[in-house]
């Protein structure tokens, strides 16, 4: 007899969801979730901020300013994106 070893079992339960030994609520990350969009949000704005004072001021290079306000910009969005819900349309979007 050969018994396969799963890590972690996944259920939902009244609205909960059990992974393993871990209990969470449904929707209990939404609002961090929507503060860091929110960020994102502002850090792109920023960064456009930044180019128009670079091109404004003449300059034919990004900013290096810009370059990292993108990848942090990003880095927040990969965040956002797992901690969405399985199978809603924000774990869905690429």
């Amino acid at each position: 007899m050969r018994l396969a070893f799963i890590p972690h079992t996944v259920s939902a339960v009244r609205g909960q969801v059990v992974i393993g030994h871990t209990v969470g609520v449904a929707g209990e990350f939404d609002d961090i979730r929507g503060r860091l969009e929110g960020i994102a949000e502002e850090l792109a704005d920023l960064a456009i901020v930044r180019l128009r004072e670079s091109i404004d001021a003449g300059g034919h290079e990004l900013p290096v300013d810009e370059k990292r306000l993108t990848r942090a910009r990003r880095a927040v969005e990969k965040a956002a994106h797992i901690l969405a819900e399985p199978g809603s349309e924000a774990a869905l979007e690429p």
